[in-house]
């Protein structure tokens, strides 16, 4: 799965998510993220229909409490790598089923970088000062070993 994290990543990672947890990241860190992968690819929107609910809206997507559950199941997906930097790999086979699903919806494989964007803004805006160079660099890794795990399934479901 990638590269893996060095021990001082690892550490950077998992004190930046200490902080990131008191302020709700399931909560404002998500939501910052999202309304900012909306802002940077608005027509993701389409992407968000569910059940028989149909948004143009973005605004409309994010009142819903469907989206409500997308958002904890993303953040899930960031505690998750963040809690298993001691071995990534183990999370290999749900994140290549994930990329498949993300494919099979319309997911744009372009659209992953956009995500990863998003993820730091949110961590930047929140955590300010806390969010240095080292530690943006030390998330984008990590965000990375996770798409490419991610990308192993989106390409895998085209080739079948």
């Amino acid at each position: 799965m990638g590269m893996s994290p060095r021990l001082e990543e690892k550490s950077r990672l998992r004190r930046t998510r200490a902080l990131c947890l008191p302020l709700g990241m399931g909560d404002n860190y998500s939501w910052r993220m999202l309304c900012r992968l909306f802002e940077l690819e608005p027509e993701l929107v389409f992407l968000f229909q569910y059940n028989s609910s149909h948004f143009s809206e973005v605004q409309d997507c994010l009142r819903s409490a469907e989206f409500t559950e997308h958002i904890r199941k993303v953040m899930t997906v960031i505690d998750a790598a963040v809690s298993s930097l001691d071995s990534l790999s183990s999370l290999d086979e749900y994140l290549t089923s994930l990329g498949r699903k993300h494919r099979a919806v319309g997911v744009k494989l372009e659209s992953f970088n956009t995500v990863g964007e998003s993820l730091l803004f949110a961590l930047e805006s929140g955590l300010g000062d806390a969010f240095t160079s080292d530690t943006r660099e030390a998330w984008s890794l990590l965000y990375a070993s996770v798409v490419q795990s991610m990308s192993r399934g989106w390409h895998r479901d085209s080739q079948e």
